[in-house]
Formats: structure tokens, C-alpha cells, sequence
């Protein structure tokens, strides 16, 4: 009587039996599917390493070779899009010439540079500057929205420690900076340029400054995010606009300056604290120290006595020889202590706390 092998039976079985043409048939089946699901699980796992390997979570940059890239868009462009995870990018000290974007799809990223002075990202595209080589044929220009060194355009992006550089010089608009993500932070960096060096970009944006150096000539902090600048230091290069805010009329808060140093340089000593870029423009300066480089009369409103109506600016606590408000133009305000007290990071940013 001829019998059935077991699986367990097949390999050793069918070696030293000489079995029936129909058994063997059988039985043949057996390490077939043996050999089918290890293939099938080599496969899996093989599969499995790769997306790891093909979406890192911490990516080194190094100008010398001894990271994982060389320029920082390249790690940006190793990132996975959406990622479930926290990333982590760590630039090594350098100076980096490149005009770096973080798209829209990356979120949930830090930069981390090895040091505030000397990792440093540079570019020097302006307004008017001609897109490309071939001005002949084609006489495409850079405007103050394409101009920017770095654009950033996802949510919750944090970066700190280095510096992020338009090195165009005076020749007009040339961002260093343009941010558009929500729940942005920037932490102990350096922001260098001279005209519309910062934009903070996007009417829903929440953008967070901390312990940075910021420099420029006119208008060097503009656009119509609602942003919070603290403990920074505002470098003046020239007489003319710290801000230049576009706040929407929907927008409870726009720019607030807390604890914040207003400096210049020896040649600079006639500045306004700002201008509205549009009419509902929102500017407020609290316990910050004014130099005397600031103007007595404070604002400016950009030509137009009907912003004197819909802007508002405001000061509170300030010290200084530029913080003296007698002389400030009337339409300006001095807020109470009931009035700043309204003025936290939580009342600011809608709940949304800053880490």
C-alpha cells in the first residue's frame, strides 16, 4: 500500500524511497513550497530594509565628505514626504553657497548647525537679477519672492545655530529668509542681509524667533505671518524701517518684539520702528531696549493718512534713548499694563506653545 508523506517527511522521504509516479507527483509539491516561502520572506524583508535605507530620520552634512551629503537641499531632498517621524538634519561648520528650498511635503524637521558664526548658508539673489546666463534669449528676472537664500515651506520646521546669509549687498530686495510654514522656529541664529532681509510669509502662519541676530537696511522684517520675535537683537545697516508688516484685518496679532535689543551701526541714527506694508499692519514692541538710533516720532505711515486709521502700533515698557514717547506720532499706542498683559506666546499663537 502506498503511503503519504508529510511535509515534515518530503525532503529525506522522497531522496531514498522509489516511489510511484503519482506519489512522486504529490510529493513534489512539497519543497516547491518550501523554496516558495523563504523567497517570498527574503523578498519582504529585503523590501523592508530599503525604505529604511531610502528614508533616514538623521542625515548628516558636511562640507569635507564625512557626512551623508555635501549640500544641505540634497539631504532636504533625502527626507521622506509627510513623515510620521521626527527628522533631524545636523550641518557641520562651512560655508555653504546654495539657494535651498524645504518644500511643502517635508514636515517635522530639524536643522541643527554646529555653530551660530560658522555654519553658514549663503546665496546672493536679488530682485531684478536676470534668471539666467543667457540674458539675450532669455530675460527672465529674480522678484523679491524668488530672491530668498532659504524658503521654507513646510510646518513645524525648527532650525538653530548657523547662519543664513543674502550676500547680494545694496542693490534692493534680496531675502535671506522666507518662510511660509506654520509653527516655525528659528533659535540662536543669524540673519544677514540688507533690504527685506526677513519675510515672514502666509496670514495662518505662526512663526517663532529666539536669541537671533538680525540685520538689514529698509523694511528687513516684513510680510503678514503673525510672528514673535524674542530676546533678539534688530541690527540697523542704514537710516530707513526696521518692519514693513502686511497683517490681514482677520489677524489678532502680527509682529511682537519682546525683551529685544535695537541696535545700528555708527553711521545709522535716524530709524523708524516700522511702516505698514498694508493698511491693517500690527507691530508691537514690549520690554524691549530702543537705541538711540531710533526716531522720536517712532512710525511712519508709508505715505497715507488712512493707514494712520487701520494700523496698529504699539509700545510698552521700553527702555532706552530711543524708547522716549513724547514725541511719537499720535495715532501710535501705549498699551496699559492690562492691555500687555494680553500679550503671551499662548494668547499670540492660539494655543500653539513654542519647544
Amino acid at each position: 500500500m502506498n503511503r503519504i508523506f508529510t511535509v515534515q517527511e518530503c525532503p529525506s522521504t522522497i531522496a531514498q524511497d522509489k516511489l510511484t509516479t503519482a506519489v512522486e507527483k504529490r510529493t513534489s509539491v512539497c519543497p516547491i513550497i518550501f523554496i516558495f516561502i523563504i523567497c517570498l520572506q527574503t523578498i519582504t524583508a529585503n523590501l523592508f530594509a530599503q525604505s529604511a535605507a531610502t528614508y533616514p530620520v538623521t542625515i548628516t552634512v558636511a562640507k569635507d565628505g564625512t557626512g551623508n551629503y555635501k549640500n544641505i537641499q540634497d539631504a532636504i531632498n533625502a527626507l521622506r514626504a509627510y513623515s510620521p517621524t521626527h527628522n533631524t538634519i545636523y550641518i557641520k561648520n562651512g560655508l555653504y553657497k546654495e539657494k535651498v528650498t524645504i518644500p511643502a511635503w517635508v514636515t517635522n524637521l530639524s536643522i541643527k548647525g554646529e555653530s551660530k558664526d560658522s555654519t553658514i548658508l549663503t546665496n546672493s539673489d536679488y530682485s531684478g537679477k536676470f534668471l539666467f546666463a543667457d540674458t539675450v534669449n532669455n530675460k527672465q528676472k529674480h522678484s523679491t519672492f524668488t530672491s530668498y537664500t532659504l524658503y521654507v515651506q513646510g510646518n513645524d520646521i525648527d532650525i538653530e545655530n548657523m547662519t543664513i546669509q543674502n550676500a547680494a549687498g545694496k542693490v534692493g530686495q534680496a531675502v535671506a529668509l522666507h518662510v511660509d510654514g506654520d509653527r516655525f522656529i528659528l533659535r540662536n541664529c543669524n540673519l544677514l542681509g540688507n533690504q527685506d532681509t526677513l519675510l515672514t510669509a502666509n496670514d495662518s502662519a505662526r512663526q517663532y524667533f529666539e536669541n537671533c541676530f538680525i540685520e538689514g537696511t529698509t523694511d528687513f522684517i516684513f510680510g503678514n505671518a503673525t510672528a514673535v520675535f524674542s530676546q533678539c537683537t534688530i541690527h540697523s545697516l542704514s537710516n530707513s524701517y526696521i518692519t514693513a508688516a502686511s497683517t490681514m484685518p482677520h489677524q489678532k496679532f502680527g509682529y511682537v518684539f519682546m525683551n529685544c535689543q535695537l541696535t545700528a551701526n555708527e553711521k545709522t541714527d535716524k530709524v523708524y520702528l516700522g511702516r505698514p506694508w498694508r493698511a491693517f499692519a500690527k507691530t508691537v514692541f514690549l520690554n524691549c531696549n530702543l537705541g538711540k538710533h531710533i526716531r522720536s516720532e517712532g512710525w511712519h505711515n508709508w505715505g497715507n493718512k488712512d493707514n494712520e486709521v487701520t494700523a496698529f502700533y504699539a509700545e510698552y515698557n521700553n527702555v532706552g534713548e530711543g524708547a522716549i514717547t513724547q514725541s511719537r506720532v499720535a495715532w501710535s499706542k501705549q498699551l496699559s499694563n492690562k492691555q500687555a498683559k494680553k500679550y503671551t506666546l499662548k494668547n499670540i499663537f492660539s494655543g500653539w506653545q513654542p519647544k
